[in-house]
């Protein structure tokens, strides 16, 4: 009889390990289950970060492109300012001269015909005349020679262009 409630001991305790066992595998069959399902949307998550990273790849490199061009652009539009910049201050030392020149003719055309010209350097500023000191003739003939040199300025300037 000894034997008897030992086996009965030693089965009573394979049982309740089994029972243990069958309870652990119950556990761990649903941490798997769920382990599963969060691999299905790690994949998922992965899938979408391999998708948007295509989408910036692709992004980079159309910014890189409009990058350039308006690099381009830019160095394209400065290069013609600049061209521009040139040419006023051209054109404006230009007018200065022809300012100078219609001063000389003005004041030439102010004085009575035997008073000596003055040299462009030694200029004076003129104080205005009445009407009547100043000749028509003189005025004219001012003024013609004023248009013939602004005629060869506009000509010259007109062969720099092209």
């Amino acid at each position: 009889m000894s034997d008897l409630p030992i086996g009965i001991l030693i089965e009573s305790l394979v049982a309740g390990l089994l029972l243990v066992t069958i309870g652990y595998c119950w556990t761990l069959n649903r941490r798997l289950k769920r382990l599963r399902a969060d691999e299905e949307s790690l994949r998922a998550t992965i899938s979408e970060l391999i998708t948007a990273s295509e989408i910036a790849e692709r992004a980079i490199v159309g910014l890189k492109t409009t990058a350039g061009d308006t690099d381009r652009t830019l160095g394209n539009r400065l290069n013609q300012a600049d061209r521009l910049s040139r040419q006023l201050a051209e054109q404006i030392e230009a007018g200065g001269i022809v300012l100078e020149r219609i001063s000389q003719i003005a004041s030439a055309a102010s004085k009575p015909a035997g008073d000596p010209v003055p040299a462009p350097a030694e200029v004076p500023a003129v104080a205005p005349r009445s009407a009547s000191t100043v000749s028509v003739r003189n005025l004219r003939d001012a003024a013609s020679e004023a248009a013939a040199r602004l005629e060869q300025f506009r000509k010259r300037n007109g062969e720099k262009a092209a």
